[in-house]
């Protein structure tokens, strides 16, 4: 016998101190752990011995193979031994998928008929005869039913050879893909005439990828597009300004217009711009009644807003047209002409504390300066800068790994994992399809991960867990938690590597 599938390979990769470390293609298969859950076999207890002079060539338009009766051990699963040999025919089919033609003798639809009856035996109550003692076939079947044991034969059949079948693609098949496509009519036609069954499997496999350029992850030139909210010194000035005002008071603007700094109570209403007025209509997402629009904060609530109602007093009315901006969030609105209304009813400023060391704690509990106020907000946020900075280039370097893919991809990712997961399980498709003798030799490689950092994760992650009474397999935990641990390592070796230019937008 000619083993001719393998189980799929796992690469471990050991960072030290004093070691270089470079991920081959197999490595990036922990980056989809950021959006989808790894790839599983699909049937581990399938035997993966096949009666064949060679292993056939990738691409080839068909393949034949007598999955052998043997029993084989995968995965701590023994697959049940057959009477003889089932015949398998793999045919390639569109979009990553494979049929499975397959072909059962006599001998084992016989012996899963034999099982069948014994099983009837068994458990039927058939009158004049006492339970689990041998009853006449005839009788039995009278009893029980012709079509019913049929049917039952049928599903034994099977239930005992599609592992067999299923092995020649058991380190191939996406999970949950599975589907016999023979109709059970035909099968049992198949069986009444000929005493033996033929059916087909269609299944999804991993498909091939290719990378342009090849090798094409390991020198990216990524842009990085950075909101100019998360600078950390502008960030830091806006928390300040934000807690100050909150020790601040209203007071009711008499005698001016609105200016910088006020708070103003407003109506707000929006039509179309329309040739023919009377086709104007409203715009109901830009409506608002006593919206307290904070001039501080004008351009967040619409660009350019603030510009148009500047000056505006308590009890005034102002119109103008607007145009909304290109970018804008809600996209049947972009680029659309529209007349404003607006109505001040309420206008206010702000009367703020002095802002010096009396009210450090106030600001910050436990601060006695000013300038330790600032220098405690500015550090709080480099952290969070530093964190949306890495997240922001982990994600342009997927987006850049996504477009430099070619992949027939299987209807069942997207059944799966959704439109939005794609980039990340094509990493995983190459690291189990592209495989040099290198990259293999590196599965005797020490774990990446500390086994304390492991541990301690896994110890968190299941205290959340036990926090909302939630049901959890501390075994899926563990390696869910080794696939994150995992994965940032390989975007850590990729940030360090890659050419980043980070602009401000």
């Amino acid at each position: 016998m000619e083993t001719c599938a393998t189980s799929p390979a796992h690469t471990f990769f050991k960072f030290s101190p004093s070691s270089s470390f470079s991920p081959s293609p197999s490595s990036l298969s922990f980056l989809n752990v950021y959006f989808v859950k790894p790839i599983k076999t699909l049937l581990p207890h399938c035997s993966r011995q096949f009666s064949r002079s060679q292993c056939p060539p990738r691409g080839a338009k068909l393949t034949r193979f007598v999955a052998s009766a043997a029993p084989a051990t995968a995965d701590d699963v023994v697959a049940e031994k057959l009477p003889a040999d089932i015949q398998v025919t793999e045919t390639p089919e569109p979009n990553s998928r494979v049929r499975l033609s397959v072909e059962v003798p006599a001998a084992v639809c016989d012996d899963c008929y034999r099982t069948v009856i014994k099983e009837f035996t068994k458990r039927s109550k058939v009158p004049g005869f006492r339970p689990g003692k041998n009853v006449p076939e005839s009788i039995l079947i009278g009893y029980v039913g012709k079509e019913n044991v049929k049917k039952a034969t049928i599903e034994s059949i099977l239930k005992r050879t599609l592992p067999h079948a299923m092995s020649s693609v058991s380190g191939r098949a996406l999970e949950d893909s599975v589907r016999i496509s023979t109709k059970f009519p035909e099968m049992e036609s198949t069986y009444s005439s000929m005493k033996s069954l033929r059916y087909d499997v269609i299944v999804d496999v991993v498909p091939e990828v290719k990378w342009v350029p090849e090798d094409g992850y390991k020198n990216l030139k990524i842009v990085v597009e950075i909101d100019k909210e998360i600078d950390a010194q502008t960030a830091a000035e806006q928390e300040l300004r934000r807690r100050r005002k909150a020790l601040g008071a209203l007071r009711i603007v008499t005698d001016r217009g609105l200016q910088v700094g006020d708070v103003a109570i407003l109506d707000i209403s929006a039509t179309t711009i329309e040739q023919d007025e009377s086709a104007a209509q409203s715009i109901p997402s830009a409506e608002s009644k006593g919206f307290q629009f904070d001039t501080e904060d004008g351009d967040k609530v619409l660009p350019d807003f603030l510009d148009s109602i500047i000056g505006i007093k308590r009890g005034e009315t102002k119109s103008f047209p607007y145009v909304f901006p290109d970018s804008w969030k809600q996209e049947d609105l972009r680029g659309v002409r529209a007349q404003f209304t607006v109505d001040c009813k309420e206008l206010f400023y702000r009367d703020l504390p002095e802002l010096n060391d009396s009210i450090a704690d106030k600001i910050l509990s436990g601060s006695s300066t000013i300038e330790e106020v600032k220098e405690i907000l500015l550090q709080k946020f480099l952290e969070v800068e530093q964190t949306a900075k890495e997240q922001a280039t982990d994600n342009a370097i997927l987006d850049q790994l996504h477009k430099m893919v070619e992949v027939d991809i299987p209807p069942s990712l997207f059944e799966e994992q959704g439109r939005q997961l794609y980039g990340a399980q094509l990493l995983q498709i190459q690291a189990n399809m592209k495989l040099n003798e290198q990259q293999l030799a590196s599965l005797s490689s020490p774990k990446a991960i500390l086994t304390d950092e492991l541990v301690k994760e896994v110890e968190n992650s299941i205290s959340e867990f036990k926090r909302h009474n939630q049901e959890y397999d501390e075994g899926r935990v563990k390696e869910q938690v080794q696939e994150v641990l995992e994965g940032a390592k390989v975007l850590e070796w990729l940030r360090e590597r890659a050419d980043i230019q980070y602009i401000t937008k």
